[in-house]
């Protein structure tokens, strides 16, 4: 069950993704928040045009802080990048973030379940759904496309 801090910081990934809608070319708008508790360590949008990833971008920010930290993603993290680069699924292993609070499941073959299955495989916790009904708006067009 996702804590009022877990919706509160879910919900700024969704405006942070929100806010480049139209701007990410193929990719949907993602947005990442990386906090400890509360505190918020770093947080980032998919970069206008698509690269870089929204959690690529706000592991680099929060840096060794990363480490035990909660990630909160407004779109499954990626298990495969369409150019061989790491996936945000595999750094934030890397990073050794303890949670990862996912909104929505990604319907792309990049992801599908494949991203939270190798989260999971590895020991993080992941929990999924966490107020999934306010990407809609967010998301509607990308699962179309797909």
């Amino acid at each position: 069950m996702p804590s009022a801090a877990d919706e509160r910081l879910m919900r700024r990934a969704i405006a942070l993704a929100e806010a480049r809608l139209g701007e990410t070319g193929d990719n949907p708008a993602v947005g990442c928040v990386i906090a400890r508790g509360e505190a918020v360590l770093a947080e980032a949008a998919t970069a206008p045009g698509g690269r870089p990833h929204a959690e690529e971008q706000a592991l680099a920010i929060a840096g060794a802080a990363a480490r035990g930290a909660t990630a909160y993603v407004s779109l499954e993290p990626c298990a495969e990048r369409s150019s061989g680069a790491p996936s945000c699924s595999e750094l934030l292993i890397a990073a050794g973030v303890a949670r990862v609070v996912v909104a929505a499941q990604d319907p792309s073959p990049k992801a599908s379940g494949r991203g939270e299955a190798r989260m999971r495989a590895a020991g993080v916790s992941v929990e999924t759904g966490v107020v999934a009904d306010e990407t809609d708006r967010l998301y509607s067009d990308y699962r179309r496309r797909l």
